[in-house]
């Protein structure tokens, strides 16, 4: 089976390539840069140029093509829009799927996408889901809360360096994933006939409240933080704001996802079907928890090292100093 990762570059997408290199499928991965995407080809992956807003660079990528995983998403630094990569882009990609015969179609959405149209990510990656059920393939769609991994810069790296921590008055709890865990899922999609033609719900065991998640920082680091609260109405008008200048569509669009963590309802499914029909033992995924001790322990033991490499340079320094030091003893006139 080849299998043709898309997004591969990304957050999720470079752990899905990982995982299925592990696993033993030959991988392509369809990048719009052979420098950015190197490391891929460092593991053993094969990659060829595309790019999802030109449809005609798709076709290449297919040829002996059986499985895709969609791990494809705009970034909010992107000069594109969501639009055009997450609707536009995407229903490209299906299309040259189905064309080139492609056998299963993996994609990632959001939990509870339907349940808000005014967010734009969200109706679009609904839409998709419409679109995908629709076009003829055997498709599985695994519908996430958030990653793991953006918890880092959200929270563990502000407290560390004693930074303003933002948070948004009460927002929603999220049951947080391990995107290695995610990929694990994807992949295992590939060989259980059961998933196919399904949407099933991938969260983390439990949904954790930003000041849950501080609070465990600062127990695991040792250091108190500096949380400031940010008025849901003042990200509003900074939305509005942005929608008046192209360049801030996408960050406008993220911003609007502010309004599904102010509604204070928890964004987490229940996990026990998808475990049964992936065949994955629960126990086996990174708690939340797990994953920040893991973190600290690391950034904690390399901030010792750092600092007692900076002691012993401040040592030598000082040894050579005095080494030069222009006061030399004097000696006693001979009698």
């Amino acid at each position: 089976m080849m299998l043709l990762v898309v997004g591969a570059t990304g957050t999720l997408g470079r752990q899905v390539v990982r995982r299925a290199l592990d696993e033993g499928y030959p991988v392509r991965c369809l990048v719009r840069s052979f420098r950015r995407a190197s490391f891929l080809r460092e593991w053993g992956a094969e990659l060829v140029l595309g790019d999802l807003c030109e449809p005609e660079t798709l076709p290449p990528a297919f040829e002996g093509v059986t499985a895709v995983i969609d791990a494809a998403t705009a970034r909010a630094t992107d000069s594109l829009s969501v639009r055009q990569v997450d609707w536009e882009g995407q229903v490209a990609l299906i299309q040259a799927a189905k064309l080139a015969g492609v056998e299963r179609f993996i994609f990632f959405s959001i939990l509870d996408a339907e349940k808000y149209p005014d967010v734009p990510l969200m109706e679009i990656k609904h839409c998709t889901e419409q679109f995908l059920a629709e076009s003829g393939l055997s498709y599985t769609v695994l519908r996430t809360a958030g990653f793991m991994q953006g918890l880092i810069g959200q929270y563990a790296i502000p407290i560390l360096e004693k930074q303003a921590v933002w948070v948004t008055g009460e927002t929603s709890p999220i049951a947080y994933i391990d995107t290695q865990d995610l990929a694990k899922f994807a992949v295992r999609a590939l060989k259980v006939p059961e998933t196919a033609n399904r949407t099933f719900p991938v969260v983390g065991s439990r949904p954790w409240g930003a000041y849950e998640i501080i609070r465990l920082c600062e127990r695991l680091s040792g250091q108190e933080s500096k949380v400031s609260r940010m008025p849901l109405e003042l990200l509003r008008a900074a939305r509005k704001i942005a929608r008046f200048f192209q360049w801030g569509w996408n960050q406008a669009d993220r911003l609007a996802f502010t309004e599904v963590l102010a509604t204070g309802k928890p964004l987490t499914a229940p996990m026990d079907e998808t475990y049964q029909v992936f065949g994955i033992d629960p126990k086996e995924l990174t708690t939340l928890e797990g994953y920040m001790q893991e973190y600290f322990s690391l950034i904690m033991k390399k901030l010792k090292e750092a600092e007692y490499e900076k002691e012993k340079a401040k040592e030598k320094a000082m040894k050579r100093k005095m080494k030069r030091s222009p006061f030399k003893k004097v000696e006693e006139p001979k009698p």
